[in-house]
């Protein structure tokens, strides 16, 4: 089917609107890879039905003549706090995949984490990226690999790495299951390619009784983040931190960022939402370190409400993805597009010109 045009695109109004398009530019086993949860996505559900119970209480005439929506992350200025969070297997639904977000990030002015899972290499993404981009980790089994992609991915320019520790094993992933969801022949996870077919192109699902998998390792604990912190130079973050206990051990640790995230859901099921968990996390850490929410974010509503509940940032990841479907570069632009307006009008009609003005004050209850 032929993508939409630039025109037709801009007629698109909501994220949920981008994701009914989007089924049809993608094939069915990708689009539940895309938008399934684990079990019976009762986290995918709570993520984003827990951001209705929060009320925004407005203060009225105040100066709103200009919003300022721009922030400092890691001494880099951005001028919206909504990041391009790591998804993977770009190549699912693009033709050039991971390339064509990188547009769509150029385009948007968004931060984009590139994921370790990315059909195109890191540093590839990064030789066409005009402005800072992330990488996503997983470390592997073989931690002398994993030394040396993040030796690389920094050789390449890399501005802050994240290690993703939510995972050591891959939950129940039904709508996925049932699909029969396996990457199509001549993709591979290229930041893996070296390790081998078996890593690089297998089935990220371990067979029959075993529930680990060749692509991340489970033996991972705060030993690991402790050494990575030792080699790694630049801000260091991890995700899918939900518990403000270990929050605070990732902050002993040396850690620079906390990123609130269940994994979109994609997990483990029941989970408690990210906009539950925030409160908690921001309250023990005390804003020692910055905190950017992951999941279940769309409405630029939604934004408005992470931040008055202490994030400094949040990330998106479905949404860019169906933009990605529908509109290459375009697509992943316009979604930024329309939660950036949303953020920039919530703002506006609570009371607030600037995030700093973006506070618990705003909100009534969770």
């Amino acid at each position: 089917m032929q993508r939409l045009s630039k025109a037709q695109i801009a007629a698109i109004r909501t994220i949920d609107d981008f994701e009914s398009l989007a089924m049809q530019y993608m094939s069915p086993a990708a689009y539940e890879y895309v938008a399934g949860g684990a079990g019976a996505d009762q986290t995918v559900i709570r993520n984003r039905t827990a951001f209705n119970r929060v009320s925004i209480l407005p203060r009225v005439l105040q100066d709103v003549s200009r919003i300022d929506t721009r922030l400092v992350l890691f001494n880099n200025l951005l001028p919206f706090p909504i990041l391009l969070a790591p998804t993977g297997y770009h190549k699912l639904v693009h033709a050039v995949g991971e390339m064509a977000t990188v547009e769509g990030a150029n385009e948007s002015g968004a931060l984009l984490v590139a994921a370790a899972f990315s059909t195109v290499s890191y540093q590839q993404m990064r030789s066409r990226s005009s402005q800072s981009m992330w990488f996503q980790l997983y470390v592997q089994k073989d931690r002398g690999f994993t030394r040396a992609l993040v030796e690389r991915v920094l050789a390449a320019g890399c501005e802050a790495i994240c290690v993703t520790v939510d995972v050591p094993v891959n939950g129940p992933r039904d709508r996925e299951l049932r699909a029969g969801f396996k990457l199509p022949v001549g993709m591979e996870r290229a930041n893996l390619s070296s390790l081998g077919p078996a890593i690089a192109t297998g089935s990220h699902r371990p067979q029959g009784r075993n529930i680990y998998s060749a692509t991340h390792a489970a033996d991972v604990t705060w030993d690991d983040i402790d050494w990575l912190r030792s080699i790694i130079p630049k801000p260091l973050l991890v995700k899918g931190v939900m518990h403000p206990d270990d929050a605070a051990i990732a902050y002993n640790t040396g850690c620079d960022g906390i990123m609130l995230s269940n994994h979109g859901g994609r997990s483990l099921d029941t989970l408690v939402s990210t906009i539950e968990a925030l409160p908690r996390m921001v309250e023990r850490l005390q804003d020692r370190i910055p905190v950017i929410l992951d999941g279940g974010i769309r409405r630029g509503i939604d934004v408005f409400k992470a931040l008055a509940l202490g994030a400094k940032a949040v990330m998106i990841g479905r949404p860019y993805m169906y933009g990605l479907a529908i509109g290459g570069s375009d697509g992943v632009s316009r979604v930024i597009e329309i939660l950036r307006t949303e953020l920039e009008m919530t703002m506006a009609l609570a009371g607030c010109s600037t995030l700093a003005e973006v506070k618990k004050d705003r909100l009534d209850s969770l």
